[in-house]
């Protein structure tokens, strides 16, 4: 592994356990900040002309109350066919977003909302054997619903959208663990 990854890994690893520390401390309100790590699946809707890919990603955020809280989030997909067997494509994002969260009463349901800049990649392999790609950062937000299972356990549905050249929408169901 190569010196500049094992710095980036003590780094991350770092932050992570500093985030963890700090959720112990409780805020005048007495609410105590959560984080939270999950894992989604769904799928792109790109403005290519071609099938839509799989998606497949993990997110980390930190709720600093019951409403208000950051994530940052990152998708990929598999390889989608374009038209008429010309090729594949793939596409990722990367994202970070301010979030809000309403609590429907006397429920585990909740409405989400977010709203943030994210940076979008798509590449195309073609048969012929060229290659093109786009790459844009631009804001994004998105919607969706979730259902607290348990204290420590949510699921959620999500519906996104990326302003940027590549027009992605991407649709997810996902799950996420609190410590």
């Amino acid at each position: 592994m190569k010196t500049l990854q094992k710095t980036i890994l003590a780094l991350a690893t770092g932050s992570l356990l500093t985030v963890g520390a700090n959720a112990a401390v409780t805020y005048g309100n007495g609410y105590t900040g959560q984080p939270y790590v999950g894992a989604k699946i769904g799928q792109f809707d790109n403005d290519v002309n071609g099938d839509d890919p799989t998606a497949y990603g993990v997110y980390a955020g930190y709720n600093f109350d019951p409403n208000f809280g950051l994530e940052v989030e990152y998708v990929g997909s598999d390889d989608a066919d374009l038209d008429n067997n010309a090729g594949d494509y793939d596409t990722k994002t990367y994202g970070a977003y301010g979030t809000y969260r309403y609590m429907f009463p006397n429920t585990a349901l909740y409405a989400k909302g977010k709203l943030g800049v994210a940076k979008t990649e798509l590449e195309a392999d073609f048969d012929n054997g060229n290659n093109d790609s786009v790459s844009d950062t631009g804001i994004a937000g998105g919607i969706g619903l979730g259902y607290a299972v348990s204290p420590n356990f949510n699921v959620e549905t999500e519906y996104a959208m990326m302003d940027s050249d590549a027009d992605t929408k991407l649709l997810t169901v996902g799950a996420n663990l609190k410590f």
